[in-house]
């Protein structure tokens, strides 16, 4: 193969090879070389790298299985959380329903029992009004026959028995009860 150069001389390939001064053996040389570099290495460093690349690929796919774990670990936790929540509103509405019934209920305990209260007070002051009303009136009553006995010892100008006396007070009474 011949190639031109810039002033239109063909220049042979081996010309060109001599200028670079390759040596086809020192190619072959250098293969080799390369061949067994690799080779060695390949033994020496390739399954220690590639040891090391598979413990971290390992790592990182444990790492990802973790946190796919945890991730799905979170959310359970929070639909247990969501579902406690909404439990315990719940059950908050519940206490507080069931506390205001019993607030009722004591409430109107409380009413009752003021209301019963008042009736006995209500009947322990009729009850008292009545035993006034029988004192005052006996004591007028004793009253009225004194002065009746005196009254009717004026008028008649003597003193009157005890049977007289009765009589003349019930008549009295019946005369003053009647004028009410």
């Amino acid at each position: 193969m011949n190639l031109i150069d810039l002033s239109g001389n063909f220049i042979s390939t081996v010309k060109i090879l001599d200028f670079l001064s390759i040596d086809a053996s020192s190619i072959i040389f250098t293969l080799i070389n390369t061949l067994i570099l690799f080779l060695v290495i390949k033994y020496l460093l390739f399954e220690r790298v590639n040891k090391v690349l598979e413990e971290r690929s390992n790592d990182i796919s444990t790492t990802y299985s973790k946190a796919d774990e945890a991730m799905n670990n979170a959310k359970k936790l929070e639909a247990d959380y969501n579902l406690l929540l909404s439990n315990a509103k719940e059950e908050s509405a519940e206490i507080i329903k069931n506390a205001t019934k019993k607030a009722q209920i004591h409430s109107d305990e409380i009413i009752a029992q003021a209301k019963t209260e008042a009736n006995n007070i209500v009947l322990r002051a009729n009850e008292e009004i009545e035993r006034e009303r029988k004192r005052t009136k006996s004591e007028i009553k004793d009253e009225i026959s004194e002065i009746a006995i005196i009254v009717a010892e004026k008028v008649i100008g003597k003193e009157l028995s005890k049977t007289d006396h009765e009589l003349l007070i019930d008549k009295f009474i019946e005369n003053v009860g009647e004028l009410k």
